[in-house]
């Protein structure tokens, strides 16, 4: 399986770095992936509801040009469906028997995803209710697909 997380800004924080490269090191053995970061879009700290819409507009743009048409994507939002690991490993053990080989999790910026990115999804999930940085979001992800393989593979470290 192919595995992409689209992800808008830069990481900066070397902590979390060094947590996601880990991550990635073990997924290997599963997994092709790779964390595709879109610039966001500059913006002033007080924007009117226009304004803000055009930031997830032009983000998205950026975002839905690294997504392929046959890719599967699933879309990290707060008012989604909450999963166990066990539901999201059952999930995608389903897409790769359905032949869905490239899938991509989308993380959006400080403001959300554009109406278009929505649109463009084929899942949409919530790890909680609370709200998460995004940076910090990058590393509980590729945890989580970390889980899903072990799951997957009836291999210890789930528990």
């Amino acid at each position: 399986m192919k595995i992409s997380i689209v992800t808008v800004g830069k990481l900066k924080e070397k902590y979390l770095k060094h947590g996601i490269e880990e991550y990635v090191k073990r997924l290997g053995p599963y997994a092709k992936v790779d964390i595709i970061e879109v610039p966001d879009e500059k913006a002033p700290e007080n924007l009117s509801e226009a304004q803000m819409e055009e930031v997830k507009q032009k983000e998205g743009e950026r975002i839905l040009s690294k997504i392929s048409q046959e890719t599967y994507v699933m879309t990290l939002e707060i008012e989604a469906k909450q999963l166990t690991s066990e539901k999201l490993a059952s999930h995608m053990d389903s897409l790769a028997t359905y032949g869905k080989s490239k899938v991509a999790f989308v993380i959006g910026g400080s403001l959300g995803l554009s109406e278009e990115v929505l649109k463009r999804s084929d899942f949409s999930l919530s790890f909680s209710k609370m709200t998460f940085p995004h940076q910090l979001m990058r590393l509980m992800l590729v945890e989580q697909v970390y889980r899903a393989f072990k799951i997957m593979k009836g291999e210890p470290y789930h528990k």
